[in-house]
Formats: structure tokens, C-alpha cells, sequence
């Protein structure tokens, strides 16, 4: 039989260390979350380099400066995406100051048809180009597309929306 005294002391051990170990892994699990997408970590405009479909590249230097940012990242062949670019080409307009800048990660063939389909040459505030590095994808952890991640015109991360959104929750998030 077991002193009560020993019993009692093991009891508050075991309890301690089921306390301690418990606080620990919840620790662990919110430092994971907090951290795993590197766009909370660093809410700036990343330094990307697309290649544009004439084999170009379009990077984070070469964006205008003082102007809002729209990243949207996407597939030519995905009907959301379809859907996202047909509403914000309907309100044009609406985009005049904001620069909208096409990520993807499909071929350059499939890019080029979009751009043709679209004619995306005729906006001067839209470029596009693959991802060639496949840097976007992770850096923001996309998980649905379209992706859309807003910057403000310094360069500093406004939100971010997966799937399709409004084109007045859009441009009203500049506001």
C-alpha cells in the first residue's frame, strides 16, 4: 500500500505535467498558425518575377509606384476566375487607378489565350504573367481561386479573398 502522502504527490505531478504539456502543444499549434503564411509575416508586396507572355518579366520593381495593387491569382481554364475577370472588365472603369496584376501557374499557351480572349493588351493597368517560380502559391498559401490579395498604395497588404468577390466589396476595401 502507498503512503497517502506519496499518492498525493504523484497525483499533483502527473497533474502538473499533463498542464504543462497541454499549454505547450497549444502554444506550438497557434505559433504555427500565426506564422504559415509568410503574407501575415511580412504584409508588403512580395518580390515576385512573372514571365510575361512575350517572355519578359514583370517584377515588384517594375510596378508603378503610389498606385493601389491587385494580385490576382488564377487559372485561364477556371470558370471562378473566368467569372472574377469578366465582372471587373464589366466595371472597368472602377480599376482606372489600380494596378491588377495576373498570376498563374499554368503554360504560357494558356495565358496567351486568356490575354487574346480578353484583350488584356488594351488595359494598360493589367499585366499578367506564369509564375514560373511558383513563389505565390505558398507565399500566401492558397488553397481556392480565384486569389485575390489587395495592396494600398505604399505597398502595404489591405486583404485578401479566396473565390470570387464582389467588384464593389473590391474597390470598396481601397476605400
Amino acid at each position: 500500500m502507498l503512503n497517502p502522502l506519496l499518492l498525493i504527490k504523484l497525483v499533483i505531478l502527473k497533474t502538473g505535467l499533463f498542464f504543462i504539456l497541454f499549454i505547450f502543444a497549444f502554444k506550438q499549434g497557434n505559433t504555427q498558425q500565426d506564422t504559415s503564411a509568410l503574407f501575415k509575416r511580412f504584409p508588403v508586396v512580395p518580390p515576385f518575377s512573372l514571365m510575361k507572355t512575350d517572355s519578359g518579366w514583370i517584377t515588384k520593381d517594375g510596378l508603378k509606384k503610389n498606385h493601389p495593387l491587385i494580385i490576382m491569382y488564377f487559372s485561364p481554364g477556371c470558370h471562378h476566375c473566368v467569372d472574377q475577370m469578366e465582372d471587373m472588365l464589366k466595371r472597368k472603369n472602377d480599376f482606372n487607378e489600380i494596378q491588377i496584376l495576373l498570376a498563374t501557374y499554368q503554360p504560357l499557351e494558356e495565358l496567351r489565350a486568356f490575354e487574346q480572349k480578353y484583350k488584356l493588351y488594351d488595359y494598360p493597368n493589367i499585366q499578367s504573367g506564369r509564375d514560373t517560380k511558383y513563389f505565390l502559391q505558398p507565399f500566401y498559401r492558397i488553397r481556392n481561386l480565384p486569389y485575390l490579395a489587395l495592396y494600398d498604395k505604399k505597398g502595404k497588404l489591405v486583404t485578401t479573398f479566396e473565390g470570387n468577390v464582389k467588384v464593389d466589396q473590391l474597390v470598396g476595401a481601397f476605400k
